[in-house]
């Protein structure tokens, strides 16, 4: 199956520590070699890369490792096809526009007999489960809450049951982001650390590369990474229990 990557900040923070890491896996560590994504937050926008070669080969892989981009809110993926052919249409995360803002999902796992009925206006382009799990939900928060964006803990209310749903069809590991909060639901494996004062040294487990936080931050700065599998050796990461949606804002499960 796929593997997912997630970052949320009180400050705009780059990710190309983490990412550097995790693309490894597309192809070198690991077997996720069917295309691979990344999607920033940035204001009001979003800047989105996909690619449908394995990021260890993928050109614009290499662009993302050199180039600092800072958000305080970063969705990644890796792909190991279940459902649709290697292409770049399906390539993850998604993008689509709800409430006059962008949302960006992604998915690992394998959703057998979903085909929800789609009569609004998110549509898949492509041929995977999980777009069609990212209209379903944007298609029921719609109807839920009409034109208006709820307040979040109505928002986590409505994802709390909606993920369920989806996961009763099968693996719905899964992250969704706003630019203000970052959703995360894990069925099997995902696992989080919040970085913040005082800052140490992480040392990658993909690769041959480490990182000082306390000479790259400030005391005010905190970072939350949510992985499917953790991405440094020397640092305790917290696994989420199968079932669960923790939400995450300014850098911290809330």
């Amino acid at each position: 199956m796929c593997q997912l990557l997630g970052m949320n900040c009180n400050v705009p923070t780059d990710i190309v520590f983490s990412f550097t890491g995790f693309a490894t896996r597309g192809g070198r560590t690991d077997t996720h070699n069917d295309g691979w994504g990344i999607a920033f937050f940035e204001g009001a926008g979003v800047r989105h890369f996909v690619d449908h070669l394995p990021a260890i080969d993928s050109p614009v892989a290499d662009l993302i490792k050199a180039w600092p981009i800072k958000s305080k809110n970063v969705i990644a993926h890796i792909r190991k096809a279940t459902q649709g052919r290697i292409a770049l249409e399906n390539c993850h995360p998604f993008v689509r526009e709800l409430w006059g803002r962008y949302w960006v999902f992604a998915h690992n796992g394998d959703l057998k007999d979903f085909d929800p009925q789609l009569t609004g206006p998110y549509r898949p382009v492509g041929s995977t489960d999980s777009e069609r799990a990212f209209c379903y939900l944007l298609q029921q928060l719609r109807e839920r809450f009409g034109d208006q964006l709820p307040a979040l803990d109505q928002l986590t209310a409505a994802m709390t049951e909606l993920t369920k749903e989806i996961a009763a069809h099968g693996v719905f590991n899964m992250m969704l982001s706003n630019g203000s909060a970052l959703f995360a639901h894990c069925a099997t494996n995902l696992y989080y650390i919040v970085r913040q004062y005082p800052f140490a040294e992480a040392r990658l487990s993909d690769e041959d590369m480490s990182v000082d936080f306390s000479t790259v931050t400030t005391p005010e700065d905190r970072v939350a990474i949510i992985v499917t599998e953790p991405l440094t050796t020397n640092e305790t990461w917290i696994r989420l229990s199968p079932g669960e949606l923790i939400v995450f804002v300014d850098g911290q499960p809330v």
